[in-house]
């Protein structure tokens, strides 16, 4: 057996009805994969090839809560966006093939500095400052089910008003069309999560902040934003 020098927990979420806990090695997420939030990221939304960000797994905050302001930035967004959880191996998939790699089904929240992202878009640099930091990906409890969601509202509240209103049939490209692309680079399996995108309504939010994330048929996710 290996032994290791330090003893670092694995990131993990819970699945909703089971004591065992769903272990996460990667989060990777699609970026503007609804028409009425690249339109307004100043993004054409034609059905272009979809493009991806991560975060480190470590970023997960499962069943969200408080959450700190994160540091180096004065404009902090929300983007409530389905989480999938994959089962099993998939590599250069057909849509068919990736439906078949399903788990299941979370609320997720994609926290962005959204003036560093700004910035380094500006200047044509990646994303990693206004996306993968501590705190940035809250996640519900994973729903278990194997055949990927087609519809169902999505809906994000900041202090009991709803900023964020879509649902998951508006997505350009819908989740095999999403695991099918991004098997063509990775080999994707178990303990990957895809965050498949936002609607349109992405704002700021300030410390004292209350959001609640809600998805039919999958949850809903409470996050607190501190001081």
């Amino acid at each position: 057996m290996t032994a290791y020098l330090f003893d670092i927990p694995v990131p993990a979420v819970p699945v909703i009805g089971e004591s065992a806990l769903y272990p996460v090695r990667r989060v990777f997420c699609v970026g503007r994969n609804y028409a009425g939030h690249a339109r307004e990221m100043g993004s054409d939304p034609t059905r272009e090839a979809p493009f991806y960000f991560t975060k480190p797994a470590d970023a997960l905050v499962p069943g969200g809560g408080a959450i700190p302001y994160p540091p180096g930035t004065a404009n902090l967004h929300h983007e409530v966006e389905l989480v999938v959880a994959l089962s099993g191996p998939v590599f250069q998939a057909t849509a068919e093939e990736a439906a078949g790699a399903v788990f299941g089904h979370a609320v997720g929240l994609d926290l962005t500095r959204r003036d560093l992202q700004n910035q380094a878009k500006d200047k044509g640099r990646p994303w990693c400052l206004g996306k993968a930091f501590e705190f940035s990906a809250p996640i519900s409890p994973i729903r278990r089910c194997p055949t990927p969601i087609q519809s169902g509202e999505i809906v994000l509240e900041v202090n009991g008003e709803v900023r964020q209103r879509g649902d998951i049939s508006d997505m350009i490209w819908a989740i095999p069309d999403v695991i099918a692309h991004l098997s063509r680079f990775y080999h994707l399996g178990l303990g990957d999560l895809i965050y498949t995108g936002t609607p349109e309504g992405v704002g700021p939010i300030l410390a004292g902040d209350r959001l609640v994330g809600r998805i039919a048929g999958v949850g809903d996710l409470s996050v607190t934003i501190t001081g």
